[in-house]
């Protein structure tokens, strides 16, 4: 998990070069090898490959406090076709703990479909998959500037869905169980932000906009305006989750970025650095996740330290909410559900339910299925679920099943309600991605009662399959959530961060579940909404034009 901004974390300075491994994979070269024969020496020292030839690099050298900036390079020829390198830290399907994969596997293919040229880079972990791993065509190699010293790059390369993907190896970063949550990220994730400039030599990709995301790129801004410095590259910086910060010691600008010293101030903020602070003082433009969310973080509740930043780069930033994958989430053809059903033929729907209840052990009976997928962490509003779910249980013909993981003493309160409720709840403290589109299906009512919400896209996935959304109106829930309590709308939306509020909204869909008709009618409705990327990926289209005609 990625650091919260109030936290900080020192950085272990490291002076060892990083040692590779060799492995061999269905004959090919695969993640985590070093070229080990002359031939292959030489090309790491060249920057070409034995399979592909790549552009020569022009390199910055960085010793102590004193950096040799590289020569601006001339703009690159101007192609019809508008090209975006999309820098994240995880993408669905091959590693990701959340929203920020689920966009990274959406949209870049919505903007292909859209005539953009998109391509997606990401480090390559420890758990993408063996069988991801043998599709991939090994690119070359180089080194990457951190700081004083330089770290092996290898680059590989993949196709899918008309999309291209590239992944960096280096297993002395990146050979972990986990995505996040190590001592050295920030040491992890500057290398990163770092190899993003390499592997487009390796590659002879030349994008007009990389699109950065999250904490986890946004030095990608910050050292093309201080080191690398392309002339014809812009930069999109987006905010998916503002508390997450990327927040260290001052120890860092000389032990892992290797910023001239001029340059510091633009990571600095307060006593430590800033890496988010960076990213939006650098890029070009920056959007957030929904139009709410962006109006949102101008205010010091939620901008988390950050609302000084925010309020002098506002006028470069809008809002553009993230849609959802409609081929994977589609009740008529999902694979993981007991039935397929459609907004003209709910039957599969209650088939659904029942393979649900049995699935989990709970009586299989026509009752309200109350759901809820989500990380247990307070953002999410689990202290509110946790104030009535007792007494809705008791005064209810219904049932509770939530599926997460997250702190333990949230974990350890939806165990104990389960022991209390045996023939009611069920608690899955796990991470199940098929049983996630069970619970989906199966479904009745959804809870969604965040205290913030940049987006979400679990309300989006309801409605897609008619379990009706619980929301409170916050960010991305209330761009995409409208209330139907008195008549139209989505789903029900409640406006106090309050265990009242919530209450009221449950109870309110609960009294309407019980009118069959107008239930049926709601399902339809919601499952009839367009929440694909198409879109949204037209709102980013029009922004990279605005970006790059500036």
């Amino acid at each position: 998990m990625a650091e919260k901004a109030k936290g900080k974390k020192e950085i272990s300075k490291k002076t060892e070069e990083t040692k590779e491994t060799e492995t061999k994979v269905s004959g090919k070269k695969t993640a985590g090898t070093k070229a080990s024969s002359k031939k292959k020496a030489a090309a790491s020292k060249t920057g070409t490959s034995t399979k592909r030839k790549t552009v020569s690099r022009s390199k910055s050298t960085v010793s102590g406090k004193t950096t040799k900036r590289s020569p601006a390079r001339k703009a690159a020829p101007k192609e019809a076709r508008l090209k975006v390198l999309f820098a994240t830290s995880e993408c669905v399907p091959f590693a990701s703990t959340g929203g920020l994969g689920e966009v990274a596997g959406s949209l870049p293919a919505a903007l292909v479909n859209s005539g953009v040229d998109c391509r997606v880079i990401m480090p390559l972990y420890e758990k993408v998959p063996q069988s991801v791993r043998d599709k991939m065509v090994f690119m070359g190699t180089g080194t990457v500037p951190v700081a004083w010293r330089r770290q092996y790059l290898g680059l590989f390369e993949m196709k899918q869905n008309n999309v291209t993907y590239y992944f960096v190896d280096n297993e002395y970063y990146f050979k972990r169980a986990g995505l996040y949550g190590y001592y050295d990220d920030g040491e992890r994730f500057s290398y990163f932000s770092r190899a993003v400039f390499e592997a487009m030599e390796i590659a002879g990709f030349y994008p007009d906009i990389i699109h950065c995301n999250d904490w986890q790129t946004a030095l990608v801004p910050v050292f093309q305006n201080s080191l690398v410095r392309r002339e014809y590259l812009k930069t999109v910086f987006t905010i998916h989750n503002i508390e997450y910060q990327g927040q260290y010691s001052t120890d860092a600008l000389d032990s892992i970025i290797g910023l001239p010293n001029s340059e510091n101030h633009v990571l600095e903020y307060g006593d430590c650095i800033n890496l988010m602070k960076g990213g939006l003082e650098c890029a070009n433009a920056i959007t957030t996740v929904s139009p709410t969310y962006a109006r949102e973080i101008f205010d010091p509740a939620n901008s988390f330290g950050l609302e000084p930043i925010i309020s002098k780069n506002g006028g470069k930033i809008s809002g553009i909410v993230n849609g959802i994958n409609t081929q994977l989430y589609d009740p008529a053809k999902d694979p993981y559900t007991a039935a397929h059903y459609s907004s003209s033929d709910l039957s599969g729907k209650y088939e659904c339910r029942r393979a649900l209840q049995s699935a989990v052990g709970l009586p299989e009976k026509d009752v309200p299925v109350i759901t809820m997928i989500s990380r247990l962490v307070p953002p999410k509003g689990i202290d509110l679920v946790m104030e009535i779910m007792d007494s809705l249980l008791a005064s209810r013909d219904i049932q509770f099943i939530i599926l997460g993981t997250g702190e333990s003493h949230y974990e350890d309160f939806f165990r104990g309600l389960q022991e209390r409720h045996q023939d009611k709840v069920r608690a899955l403290i796990q991470f199940n991605a098929p049983l996630s589109h069970m619970i989906y299906a199966g479904g009745s009512i959804l809870l969604v009662p965040s205290r913030s919400e940049p987006c979400g896209l679990t309300q989006m996935i309801g409605c897609r399959y008619g379990n009706i959304p619980v929301v409170r109106q916050t960010g991305g829930l209330a761009d995409t959530i409208t209330d139907c309590t008195l008549g139209d709308g989505s789903g029900f939306v409640f406006s106090q961060f309050t265990g009242e509020d919530l209450y009221n909204g449950v109870t309110n869909a609960l009294d309407r579940w019980y009118q069959r008709d107008d239930w049926e009618a709601l399902m339809k409705h919601d499952m009839d909404l367009d929440f694909s990327w198409n879109a949204s990926a037209a709102e980013y289209l029009k922004l990279y034009k605005q970006v790059i005609s500036e």
